[in-house]
């Protein structure tokens, strides 16, 4: 097998093994994060309803303001990180459920759950 099929495949199991134990509500939203080679996206979902409650990424006008050179980096993540914490701040939701959609807590999505931790919210 490929390695790169073989990477989806293991990624793929790994995303279904957490999802099965995590729901977001209206009150505790679930944060999925989804990296490729040049840009993270982000997004707070209520399961209960099926609907996306925020969403950012290093395509959005402002965040892309902010982000010197590259957009897939450490940094990259973390300033939209910052800038998602703070909409989650103004829609008034304080705590959430951090779903990494089966990547390894490293390296950008590390630094994208510390930008959002650092804008005030608890997970």
């Amino acid at each position: 097998m490929e390695s790169s099929k073989k990477r989806i495949l293991t990624r793929g199991r790994k995303k279904a093994h957490i999802r099965k134990n995590m729901t977001g509500t209206a009150q505790k939203p679930r944060i999925s994060v989804f990296r490729s080679a040049k840009h993270i996206y982000v997004q707070a979902i209520d399961d209960d309803q099926g609907q996306t409650l925020a969403h950012c990424s290093t395509l959005n006008g402002e965040v892309k303001k902010g982000i010197e050179g590259a957009t897939g980096n450490k940094d990259a993540a973390e300033s939209v990180g910052k800038a998602f914490g703070l909409m989650l701040k103004e829609k008034g939701i304080e705590n959430v459920v951090f779903d990494r959609n089966g990547y390894i807590y490293h390296g950008r999505v590390k630094s994208l759950a510390d930008g959002i931790r650092e804008a005030g919210i608890q997970f």
